[in-house]
């Protein structure tokens, strides 16, 4: 009675204290603590000078408080970054990607020590992306730069780094795009870009959520290409981080052949060409290299291709396995956007991400039932997804059977015809999925109940095009004027109050796609959602800056501006942290004066 009487009354003092907070709307006191969070980002650029090409060597990570974000949307006076000693202090940062995950780092192998350090391995750079947890404790780093193939686990609450891996190197080569945790945080799903293969990393964690071992399970790996052979094993990389605490990770397992094979479960090929085989129908899957792996909530992960095409897994089988399978004409090339509403995954399709996407207008949304997929596999494209909006002049690219063969008009504002959908997000409540365009710099949105389309632009002060918008007043001094109020408006995430979109907005030497993501004032833009969330406006840009990178290009971005100014910062993702994560007691709180 004791135990029950003392629970009752923690119970009803903390409804009196919730109430409390709610009723007088205590602006810096319990309420909004538990609204606390944390905006990262990912730039792409160098930080290390003389580096022989962009996004190579090195990158920086930019975070800032959510206090102050709100300060600079209020008052105009800019958010100052956090740095990555352990202290949070603002204008301590950006973080240079080489100080949080030390060069003196010893690369290992499942026989040991290779030899070999972090700092005499290539390709560590380009960070494309990084993600919180489900637990609002950790983020992962994925690094693109040309056959490096690395991936990175930070403590989201120290900045220290954590875990760094070093995925599998194949016949067809080795790139990390993007990793993703599923929705429980007991894993690391990798796209391993130019390998072709779907990879995991399980995740351990203790009872309150830290992570105590992080083992890449070569036995999880799924094969998507044709004909392919494991070349170079995975690596861990072990030693002191930058705050003199022991990195973790191991590797484990070995290659399923059949998991590596050419054929899906119905006996057609993974990639047109595969030999063993029949090409699946529809226009097959001409290029598997893996753009995003995005999961879904039942453990099955939709694994989205440049040439076109989607495999949906499931991730929690060892290895992974396919269990369904849909040619490029039912889900066209290069998409890279997702969100799951209820038990629909939202997907998009955009412009290719090699050479050949600079004569690609492509905007397309689809969504699919994610349970109707089980423990086998489907017939091959079925369920079809539904097309919830395919822009009538996309090209005849990708998959997509219809329109011009070409679209030549560049990416400079007010003169291209193309467009690109990549970023996707939702509103807290399910109810919008707004998604963006990086060369016309719009934002579709979309009612996920009654699937009707409005539609705002980044370009102007209010979204309904009057008055010109913040990116012209933040973009690089060097830019030219009649240029100079061009978003890019890449990957973005709703804020845990509801109140705004965090979108990352691209820069003048754009690293990655530059032939459809040039931007004029890189950083991250702050989207205030209006209308219940039907619409919104920019209303404020934290802007990034980088002249440390002393690349020159000739042509920094295909169709655009030939840009040989110093600002080479490019930021291409975004991830909130919430500093209470969702599972903490009602009590995790503090009060600031």
């Amino acid at each position: 009675m004791r135990k029950r009487s003392r629970f009752l009354v923690v119970f009803v003092s903390a409804l009196l204290l919730l109430g409390i907070a709610f009723a007088f709307d205590i602006p810096k006191g319990l309420a909004r603590s538990a609204m606390d969070y944390e905006v990262w980002a990912s730039d792409q650029s160098n930080s290390q000078a003389g580096a022989s090409a962009p996004g190579v060597s090195g990158s920086f990570i930019w975070i800032w408080d959510s206090r102050d974000l709100n300060q600079q949307v209020k008052t105009g006076k800019p958010a100052a970054p956090i740095g990555c000693d352990g202290r949070n202090r603002p204008g301590t940062g950006p973080c240079n990607l080489y100080d949080v995950f030390p060069t003196s780092l010893k690369e290992y192998d499942t026989n040991g020590l290779t030899g070999n350090t972090l700092g005499n391995v290539s390709g560590f750079g380009r960070l494309h992306g990084v993600l919180s947890d489900p637990q609002n404790r950790y983020l992962n780093a994925s690094f693109f730069a040309p056959d490096g193939g690395y991936v990175g686990i930070i403590d989201g609450e120290t900045k220290e780094a954590v875990s760094l891996f070093r995925v599998s190197g194949t016949s067809e080569g080795r790139s990390v795009h993007m990793s993703f945790w599923n929705t429980n945080g007991s894993a690391l799903l990798i796209a391993n870009l130019n390998g072709k293969v779907l990879e995991r990393i399980d995740i351990k964690r203790d009872r309150g959520g830290k992570i105590i071992n992080a083992v890449f399970n070569k036995s999880a790996s799924l094969g998507v290409g044709k004909n392919l052979q494991i070349s170079d094993q995975p690596k861990v990389y072990l030693g002191k981080n930058s705050q003199g605490r022991s990195m973790i990770g191991s590797i484990t397992g070995n290659y399923d052949l059949q998991a590596l094979g050419n054929l899906t479960p119905n006996g057609l090929c993974k990639e047109n060409g595969c030999g063993t085989g029949s090409d699946a129908p529809l226009g097959g899957r001409p290029m598997n290299m893996i753009i995003c792996p995005v999961p879904a909530d039942n453990g099955k992960v939709f694994v989205s291709f440049s040439g076109g095409g989607l495999m949906v897994a499931d991730a929690k089988t060892t290895p992974m396995s396919i269990v369904g399978e849909y040619s490029n004409q039912f889900f066209n090339g290069a998409g890279c956007g997702g969100v799951q509403v209820s038990k629909n995954m939202w997907l998009n399709t955009g412009v290719g991400t090699s050479a050949a996407g600079a004569t690609q207008s492509t905007y397309t949304i689809y969504d699919i039932n994610t349970q109707a997929f089980g423990k086998t596999a489907n017939a091959p494209n079925t369920p079809a997804p539904r097309v919830i909006f395919k822009d009538p002049n996309n090209t005849a690219t990708g998959g997509n059977s219809s329109g011009q063969a070409s679209n030549s008009t560049g990416q400079l504002p007010g003169v291209s015809t193309r467009r690109d959908a990549h970023g996707i997000a939702q509103t807290l409540d399910g109810l919008y999925v707004h998604a963006a365009d990086r060369i016309q710099n719009r934002i579709e949105v979309f009612n996920t109940k009654t699937l009707a389309i409005t539609s705002y632009d980044l370009t102007s002060a209010d979204g309904k095009g009057n008055n010109i918008g913040p990116c012209a007043s933040t973009s690089v001094p060097d830019y030219p004027r009649s240029l100079s109020n061009d978003p890019a408006p890449d990957l973005m995430q709703a804020t845990p109050e509801n109140k705004y979109l965090v979108v990352a907005l691209r820069g003048p030497i754009p690293v990655s796609v530059n032939h459809a993501s040039q931007g004029s004032c890189p950083g991250i833009g702050v989207i205030e959602l209006t209308q219940g969330g039907a619409s919104g406006k920019l209303v404020s840009v934290l802007r990034t800056s980088n002249t440390v990178d002393t690349v020159k290009v000739d042509i920094p971005a295909p169709g655009g501006y030939a840009y040989q100014g110093n600002e080479h910062s490019d930021i291409h993702n975004i991830a909130i942290r919430q500093k209470h994560h969702p599972g903490g007691s009602i009590f995790d709180f503090h009060i600031k004066p």
